[in-house]
């Protein structure tokens, strides 16, 4: 929903929810992610099937999670002029700086009451169920959800009636590679020390980008949309409903990931030399 004005915050009282992001903010977004698209050149199949109602944006993260989600961002705001509201873990919020960029583009606390107001309103919305958990993917993780027994994006989703756009997105794996983790005796000691001491945080993964540096590499990345997935069908249903929709969500994720590998073991320019000889579409 392209607005030329951000929306006011929230009365005060209420929740503190960060405006949505202007239509200047969002452009100067997709201009940089132009620029970066001339070198990846992402594919992105099915994206037709994101942009009925507001919905529910309910994917896979991939290590870091910084690079692939930029670029979905700004392919639904020029595609079908959706301004996303990316739920961010709290821990996001304790870093000076890094919360009021994230607030500038419109990202909110991930929590159930700003998540609820903001369905209230309307708004579409893109949640990670894997969380922090999933940004911090071990070695032989990839492509995997960790999703564990969350269920609260399956909750309130059946509460408001949104709708789920289930979502996969690969590439982003191969753009880091994890060299050490908290399967590591001393560092995975040194995670849960650093977790006890903090009572919240724990060392992320330790991994390298394009050479010995975190420049990320440049990887071609592949995004699918799924159909939308009605949550009134689990109305009513109590637990069973939400675990129902939740599953029935998780399963469409995975079969966007394993279509997408298929699409990529498939493509004459999945590697950066043939994309910048013109070998792919």
């Amino acid at each position: 929903m392209k607005s030329n004005s951000a929306t006011a915050e929230s009365a005060p009282g209420t929740l503190r929810i960060p405006e949505i992001a202007s239509d200047r903010r969002i452009g100067v977004l997709v201009k940089s992610i132009d620029q970066l698209a001339r070198v990846t050149r992402p594919k992105f199949y099915g994206i037709e099937r994101a942009g009925g109602e507001p919905a529910l944006f309910v994917g896979n993260h991939t290590v870091y999670g910084v690079i692939d989600v930029p670029f979905m961002i700004a392919e639904l705001w020029k595609t079908h002029g959706l301004a996303i509201r990316s739920l961010g873990d709290h821990r996001h919020w304790s870093v000076p700086l890094w919360r009021e960029f994230l607030e500038a583009f419109g990202a909110v606390r991930g929590t159930r009451e700003i998540t609820a107001e903001l369905m209230r309103r309307g708004e579409p919305i893109l949640v990670f169920p894997g969380g922090a958990r999933e940004v911090n993917k071990r070695r032989g993780e990839q492509y995997r959800l960790i999703w564990k027994n969350r269920t609260g994006f399956a909750r309130l989703a059946i509460e408001h009636g949104y709708p789920v756009v289930p979502f996969a997105a690969v590439g982003g794996e191969e753009v880091y590679k994890v060299l050490i983790d908290a399967n590591n005796p001393v560092y995975g000691g040194a995670s849960k020390l650093v977790e006890r001491i903090t009572g919240d945080w724990s060392l992320p993964s330790i991994a390298r980008g394009l050479g010995p540096t975190l420049l990320p590499r440049p990887q071609r990345l592949y995004f699918w949309f799924g159909e939308p997935i009605d949550s009134a069908v689990y109305a009513g249903r109590g637990e069973a409903g939400i675990r129902g929709l939740r599953d029935e969500v998780k399963l469409a994720v995975e079969g966007g990931i394993e279509f997408l590998l298929a699409e990529r073991e498939a493509d004459p320019g999945r590697d950066l030399i043939p994309r910048l000889l013109g070998r792919s579409a």
